[in-house]
């Protein structure tokens, strides 16, 4: 289907463009920092609705299409400082605009499923809006603890260091970053990051937006305390090769929800590689069965 558009709120309008039946179990994707929903990859989606679900992805907040902020950017010197006076807004924000547009589009309770600062969200949406979720994957996230989940040292250089101009400059940046923190036991698959950079580009270009997207997630702090309320069926996908956010950060998500699994992915960085998608299209698969069939018994 088509991209199309829906107002969450006074303030804030999210782009969103869906793949399956309409009367399926519905699935919404939720994408990271500073990336688009096109990162979750059209065959990646068809994948998953060909498992029998409907399978809806949208851009965040400050990316892509739908709505950005108005308002300065953080400075570099107030996100090494994590300075929380420099958000104008935070992840229980983002969590109410995804929560809201499962409320427009009537598809609550869904299935989420969100990666990086996706998976912080969809966390958030599953602590804070229970009503609204049947099951939760985390990917490749964290709780927001500062002794875990932390990138490597160096990573740090490549996020701070300002693009060239233009279109060619943003699409090498995306590479270089992706060679930085992406799979290293699996293959990299450079000609579908390339193709989503320069689609990205194409559609929106907003210098700002990550930062204050990372300021989000700087203010919204240690949620460890938070996902302990988490009661549905819940697993934690994570690659043993993450130098963005260390596996520690999976490990200390998995712990802080209760009765969370696990999975760990042999080889896959901040990223998500092709050969990887048969188990995470397997784990959100099963998370959604085990999830149905709490649904089921409490009916009986």
């Amino acid at each position: 289907m088509p991209e199309q558009f829906c107002r969450v709120s006074p303030d804030i309008e999210l782009c969103w463009e869906d793949f399956g039946e309409p009367t399926d179990p519905p699935v919404l994707l939720i994408m990271g920092l500073a990336t688009q929903m096109i990162g979750w990859p059209e065959e990646f989606c068809e994948g998953l609705a060909g498992r029998g679900f409907r399978v809806v992805r949208f851009d965040n907040r400050d990316s892509g299409r739908s709505t950005h902020i108005k308002g300065r950017a953080p400075t570099v010197g107030q996100l090494l400082r994590r300075s929380r006076r420099a958000a104008h807004y935070t992840l229980a924000d983002m969590a109410a605009d995804a929560t809201g547009l499962l409320r427009e589009l009537d598809l609550g309770p869904a299935h989420v499923v969100g990666a990086s600062m996706g998976g912080m969200i969809a966390q958030t949406v599953a602590a804070r809006h229970p009503e609204a979720v049947r099951s939760l994957v985390s990917i490749m996230s964290t709780t927001g603890g500062r002794f875990v989940g932390q990138p490597s040292p160096w990573v740090y250089r490549i996020f701070l260091r300002r693009p060239g101009e233009g279109k060619e400059a943003a699409v090498a940046r995306t590479l270089n970053v992706f060679r930085a923190v992406g799979s290293r036991g699996l293959p990299l698959d450079v000609d579908t990051i390339r193709d989503i950079a320069e689609r990205s580009w194409d559609r929106d270009h907003d210098p700002f937006g990550p930062g204050r997207q990372l300021a989000a997630i700087i203010a919204s702090g240690n949620r460890t305390a938070e996902l302990r309320r988490i009661a549905m069926p819940t697993t934690v996908i994570h690659g043993t090769s993450d130098r963005l956010v260390a596996p520690s950060g999976g490990r200390a998500t998995a712990r802080a929800i209760p009765g969370a699994r696990l999975v760990t992915i042999e080889g896959m960085g901040h990223d998500l590689p092709r050969p990887a998608w048969p188990r995470i299209l397997d784990a959100i698969e099963e998370t959604a069965a085990r999830a149905d069939a709490l649904r089921q018994r409490d009916v009986v």
